[in-house]
């Protein structure tokens, strides 16, 4: 008795010896186990609750969100620090859609990532006739995803999970969808069978090697170079290869700008690290050397005022995929291939006797970097009430010093903009941010799965909009009891506070929240810790406390209204427009 057994011959001898069969829901249960699948991140409801529950019971971690879009931030947080793909379980249509924005987010960060949602009948859908929730999920997901998948058959479970394990794997990383029509889970097949149609994905993402002649190239480049630059982006921290990164940044000696989620590959506090001088080595640098980051947004795409004199610079680049080179400026040098093979073939050509750069460079870096960090430390000593940024951030800046391990979550406008240039990280891997989207609301969900995936403690540093948008899933994180300290930096409102209706109204300000919010009354209401401060002080005893707890708290940070800034750091990409300037004067004054 085979696969091609009638159902109903199959669902007769289920009855008298359900031993001998399996079905879709421990099929795919077991598909994903056999590939090493631990946690799995979801929003029960129609089809999935049962799934949920029988993978629970077969001994997988099953965490429940309140929201499919923060179970999903999880699972591509988890991809990020695993190198494995995160798994996230959604119902049928809305909570497909909500799901769709984390896979997004996964693939344009480059981290493996599955969202597996129930859906509807295909035979329904293509007539359009009216089922429940009823959508071409698998259309829908192809533009967000870097593959997507549908399942129709039992006996291809094995083969579509396999499918989606290696897309989410193999060369650049990214986020996969699968369709499981919710029929398909109650399928019945022999369970021996059904065994042998699993697959354990072998190898599936092998080492590429750069061609011998890219390595040349790319020494005489980095040789040539009179005052070069490293810039390591959050792709070298997914890699994993940190000792081999850290044995080639230190060789070539070359000063190093870390993006926010490589920093800690090597310590901010590197001799090397030139995060305090980013405007000068931007600006002079001769030679870029990009190891696991893009030319795209966040580095003002290789041009403009902040890289200096147009066509001066030289670019190197290591990249597993090849469409990444020349896609903002021209690669003098690209090197194709995984990160690791590239650095360790750089170091073989480089040899023993390398010349680092000349001390009138690096000195030169190395000044401004002291200069200004000896500028910036007392405002971070300051104790104001209200707090602005900087006294709150100095606090956090000491307390990540003195417990390297924990895991730093951050979000927001300024709180982020802010939190990324003042808190120096000491270990790969130990922050997580809103990445190459820039997102918002990604803060409880990647708090939840660093605290799963690590065990280890969790600061979250949330702006209180971007708190807003998923501040639920403290009662998540009080449910599971995960070591979680959030502190919400509060100044009533979104980059400011203190906007006023430029209508003259009585409406408050776009930008404007309830005045004096208390969030950590919201996180008492799930049993958890709520404290509220409004000086560093405070704020130093009520984050120890929770570090020295592991309890999941909740602080309430109060911020002056007016320490933001408009946008954060990136106003500039605020369109502008003379005459609106010209009719609302209030406009040049933020």
């Amino acid at each position: 008795m085979g696969i091609a057994e009638s159902s109903d011959d199959l669902m007769a001898r289920s009855e008298s010896a359900p031993e001998t069969l399996t079905d879709g829901f421990h099929l795919l249960i077991d598909a994903l186990k056999l590939n090493g699948v631990e946690t799995i991140y979801n929003v029960p409801g129609i089809p999935i609750t049962d799934l949920g529950r029988y993978a629970q019971a077969q001994g997988l971690r099953v965490l429940s969100f309140r929201h499919e879009q923060h179970a999903g931030y999880a699972a591509a947080a988890a991809g990020f620090l695993t190198k494995k793909p995160g798994i996230c379980m959604t119902v049928s249509a809305p909570g497909f859609l909500n799901g769709l924005t984390a896979l997004a987010h996964a693939t344009t960060n480059c981290w493996p990532m599955i969202l597996i949602s129930g859906s509807s009948e295909r035979e329904i859908v293509d007539l359009q006739r009216g089922d429940y929730e009823e959508m071409d999920q698998l259309a829908i997901a192809r533009p967000h995803a870097k593959a997507a998948y549908r399942i129709l058959h039992a006996e291809d479970i094995g083969l579509g999970v396999a499918r989606a394990i290696r897309a989410a794997l193999t060369g650049r990383p990214g986020g996969v969808y699968l369709d499981v029509p919710g029929a398909l889970l109650g399928q019945v097949m022999d369970a021996a069978e059904g065994q042998k149609s699993l697959i354990e994905v072998v190898d599936p993402n092998p080492k590429s090697v750069p061609a011998p002649e890219a390595i040349d190239r790319a020494v005489d480049v980095l040789k040539s170079a009179k005052k070069p630059l490293i810039i390591i982006g959050k792709g070298a921290a997914y890699a994993q290869c940190d000792d081999t990164v850290k044995e080639l940044v230190e060789t070539l000696g070359f000063p190093y700008l870390p993006m926010s989620m490589a920093k800690g590959l090597l310590p901010d506090t590197h001799p090397q690290c030139a995060s305090a001088a980013r405007s000068l080595v931007l600006a002079e640098s001769d030679c870029v050397f990009l190891i696991g980051a893009r030319l795209n947004w966040l580095l003002q795409h290789g041009q403009g005022k902040s890289w200096g004199e147009k066509g001066t610079k030289k670019f190197v680049q290591i990249d597993i995929e090849p469409t990444e080179m020349d896609s903002n400026q021209k690669i003098a040098a690209p090197l194709i291939g995984d990160i690791e093979s590239c650095s360790k073939a750089l170091l073989k050509a480089m040899g023993s006797d390398w010349k680092k750069p000349d001390e009138s460079w690096t000195g030169k870096v190395r000044e401004k970097v002291e200069g200004n960090v000896a500028k910036m430390a007392p405002r971070l000593k300051n104790n104001n009430s209200p707090m602005d940024y900087q006294g709150s951030l100095g606090v956090l800046k000491d307390l990540i010093a003195e417990n390297p391990d924990v895991v730093l979550v951050n979000e927001g406008a300024n709180a982020l903009d802010q939190a990324r240039s003042i808190i120096d990280i000491f270990k790969p891997r130990k922050r997580l941010d809103v990445g190459t989207w820039g997102i918002m609301g990604i803060g409880m969900g990647s708090a939840v799965a660093a605290a799963v995936e690590t065990g280890n403690q969790v600061l979250a540093v949330e702006g209180d909009s971007a708190f807003g948008f998923c501040g639920m899933e403290i009662e998540t994180i009080c449910r599971y009891d995960l070591p979680v300290c959030i502190v919400i930096m509060n100044n009533n409102g979104i980059y400011r506070g203190d906007g006023t209706n430029w209508s003259g109204g009585e409406d408050p300000a776009t930008t404007v929240f309830v005045k004096g919010s208390r969030y950590d009354k919201m996180m008492e209401a799930f049993g958890g810790v709520g404290v509220h401060v409004d000086n560093p002080d405070a704020l130093r005893e009520a984050v120890k406390a929770a570090f020295a707890s592991r309890k999941p708290t909740l602080i309430n940070a109060v911020i002056a209204e007016d320490a933001g800034r408009e946008s954060g750091n990136i106003g500039n990409l605020n369109p502008s427009s003379v005459v609106a300037q010209a009719r609302y004067p209030q406009a040049k004054k933020i």
